[in-house]
């Protein structure tokens, strides 16, 4: 399956850069959220991998829900798409969007890919086991990098929203102690975690399953974990909430290696 999630999220990165590349118009959902030709693109792909490989495994994919399709998910194990998380940078021209495929097993994100096509760099993890990946400009993997989370230190680098920012969350960081704070989008914010380069990433305001789960997996193989403001580690496949709609997820805050999540 890592090798599938790995392929889908490829392919889908070279279809976002040829749109990308030739120029796209956006249109708006239901929602008021921005979506365009290379989400549609980039998902129309990986959904036709997941289909040829895991045959049977109910997909929860962005631009399907938002367009009433949604699969039964109750008691399986699940794979959440978000084909192109970011999609206010790469309408603005920036670099950090990102693939998102990830596997839900009993509400825990258990296996993720973050590709961020325009930064040739991508981050697959499971099973305590994360490589950064190295993409070359055949779209084929050139080297793999081990990486794993750091101890979160005293005073933390920060990493926040570039375009989702809310008071709630600078409140937070003020008392945070952080040493930096550094704006990124998408789910790269996750990554930069795991890969021990930042060590908290705190989220106060609406984000979606398809948002976080390839990061979340990733960042929880690399020894991090996501915590909702109650402690819980945050879970997925949450439906008929009484408030907040389908795979709505609630504030929560990521943080590298804490004690408390330290392997025995």
């Amino acid at each position: 399956m890592a090798a599938t999630f790995e392929t889908a999220a490829l392919l889908a990165g070279h279809a976002i850069m040829r749109v990308r590349d030739a120029g796209t118009e956006t249109h708006y959902k239901a929602d008021c959220s921005p979506v365009t030709e290379a989400d549609e693109q980039a998902e129309a792909i990986v959904l036709a991998e997941l289909s040829r490989h895991c045959p049977g495994i109910p997909v929860v994919a962005e631009e399907s829900v938002a367009a009433g399709h949604t699969p039964q998910i109750r008691g399986s194990a699940f794979i959440l798409v978000d084909p192109l998380d970011g999609t206010k940078e790469f309408i603005s021209g920036s670099t950090d969007f990102t693939v998102n495929i990830a596997l839900i097993e009993d509400g825990v994100p258990t296996l993720g890919m973050v590709y961020a096509p325009a930064l040739k760099v991508a981050y697959l993890g499971g099973d305590n086991l994360v490589e950064k990946l190295i993409i070359g400009d055949a779209y084929a993997v050139v080297e793999r990098q081990r990486v794993s989370a750091r101890p979160v230190p005293e005073h933390p680098i920060v990493v926040a929203s570039r375009s989702h920012n809310t008071p709630e969350t600078d409140a937070f960081i003020r008392t945070s102690g952080a040493s930096e704070i550094r704006s990124i989008g998408s789910s790269l914010k996750f990554c930069l975690l795991a890969e021990g380069t930042a060590d908290l990433y705190p989220r106060f305001g609406r984000t979606m399953e398809w948002d976080t789960a390839a990061g979340d997996a990733v960042l929880r193989a690399a020894g991090g974990i996501t915590l909702d403001v109650e402690g819980a580690p945050l879970r997925y496949g949450k439906t008929g909430q009484t408030d907040l709609v389908d795979f709505a997820n609630p504030d929560f805050i990521a943080w590298g290696l804490r004690e408390a999540t330290r392997p025995t």
